[in-house]
């Protein structure tokens, strides 16, 4: 199992350089080692005056600043591998440095996230049957949300068949005069499919018609009947 040990708030050994490089005003790419590792000492060195227990990690990253900042100090540094060696440690260090800065911006993120889902709340599914308003149900089988599917489907389907050279023209219309042409329609033919009734796919004749349909179901003038799910919708005179 592992542990986080807490040390004057700091969580391990990287959070606390790094916090002494944001101290100092330090860019992590180019850290003073030397500076660095005297003011983590001192640091170190403060816990132990204090009689607190020091983690391992710690003191494995004191000795890895310490080692680091002797290759530092020596002057003019002419074996090629001891330069190499040095020149790597520091990348090292820097790449964790950056790797853990990263780890505690996410993690930050993810702790504002959290506090943000504790404001929503959630409740489980309810059955809300007893609230439908009756007076939206055409028929016995078919609901206003089921003829808005419908219908919704089949301007899909109109826009996919339009043609790309269109011309348009202005045709009004109103809800009383296209209503008594479906009236008229329904006394020759006596049932109609849903479709066939929008001959015209113009917006505002779609529209008008299907505001007419919904009037005249309302008023007990038209009924919807759909034998299956997914079958064909009829209009008939009620």
């Amino acid at each position: 199992m592992e542990y986080n040990f807490k040390i004057n708030d700091f969580e391990g050994p990287l959070d606390l350089l790094l916090h002494l490089i944001k101290e100092q005003d330090m860019d992590i790419m180019n850290i003073e080692i030397v500076k660095l590792t005297d003011q983590y000492l001192e640091f170190i060195d403060s816990m132990k005056e204090k009689n607190l227990n020091i983690a391992s990690e710690y003191l494995i990253l004191a000795s890895e600043l310490m080692y680091i900042k002797s290759k530092s100090l020596l002057p003019n540094i002419k074996d090629e591998d001891e330069q190499e060696e040095l020149t790597d440690l520091k990348e090292n260090l820097i790449n964790r440095l950056l790797e853990y800065e990263q780890y505690k911006k996410i993690t930050q993120d993810f702790k504002n996230l959290e506090e943000q889902r504790h404001e929503f709340y959630t409740k489980s599914p309810s059955n809300l049957k007893e609230y439908i308003d009756p007076k939206q149900q055409l028929s016995e089988d078919i609901t206003l949300e089921d003829l808005l599917k419908a219908f919704q489907n089949y301007l899909k389907r109109q826009q996919i068949k339009k043609p790309i050279t269109t011309k348009i023209t202005t045709k009004e219309i109103s809800v009383e005069e296209r209503t008594i042409s479906i009236k008229n329609i329904l006394k020759t033919r006596k049932k109609v499919e849903f479709f066939d009734l929008f001959e015209d796919i113009s917006k505002p004749y779609v529209v008008v018609t299907f505001l007419s349909i919904l009037e005249m179901a309302k008023n007990n003038e038209l009924k919807i009947t759909q034998e299956n799910n997914f079958d064909k919708i009829y209009c008939e005179v009620a």
